[in-house]
């Protein structure tokens, strides 16, 4: 997992809960907290902080995930070169499209060790998609997060529903419903 989600992740903990909390999530987590964004980082760790962070808030881990989704999306958007397609999407589903057929692909070029999730798309109308997320790191409420964070950016409205289709959390169909 690349660097700048576990850079962001430790920024939103200290800015919404203080660095106390974060001194002790990372305690807990025997984490020393150093990460650069453009690293590589085992996705594990970033689950160990979350699952920390849940402990000392009360906070479950899913909507914890789910917030942090929502923040990253504008940085993720802000770290696109200019001359990106995606960054001349037009609505929220225009640009899950582009996540999937050219950042992921992207991405994959550039760091051929990456492990980008995989959308794939069953249905599309004007109003509704059906996706599904794969990934083995089990992270479909950041996902849920990242939408919302989109919908936010093309002031859309969205309704969610999460169905798992696997017992591990690693394939979840979402069906979106854009109101």
């Amino acid at each position: 997992m690349k660097g700048i989600i576990f850079t962001q992740f430790l920024e939103l903990v200290e800015d919404k809960f203080g660095l106390e909390v974060l001194d002790t999530v990372l305690d807990m987590s025997e984490d020393e907290g150093i990460y650069t964004s453009v690293g590589s980082y085992d996705h594990k760790d970033l689950v160990k902080l979350i699952i920390n962070l849940s402990k000392v808030t009360n906070i479950e881990p899913t909507e914890l995930q789910r917030v942090f989704g929502q923040v990253i999306f504008l940085t993720l958007l802000g770290s696109l070169p200019d001359t990106a397609s995606i960054g001349h999407s037009t609505s929220t589903f225009q640009f899950i499209r582009h996540v999937q057929d050219v950042i992921h692909i992207e991405v994959k070029k550039l760091y051929p060790d990456a492990n980008p999730p995989i959308f794939e798309f069953i249905s599309e109308t004007k109003t509704n998609m059906v996706m599904d997320y794969k990934s083995a790191r089990c992270m479909s409420h950041v996902c849920l997060g990242l939408l919302e964070g989109c919908a936010e950016h093309f002031n859309e409205q969205l309704n969610v529903d999460m169905q798992p289709q696997t017992e591990d959390g690693s394939s979840v169909r979402f069906n979106i419903t854009i109101n």
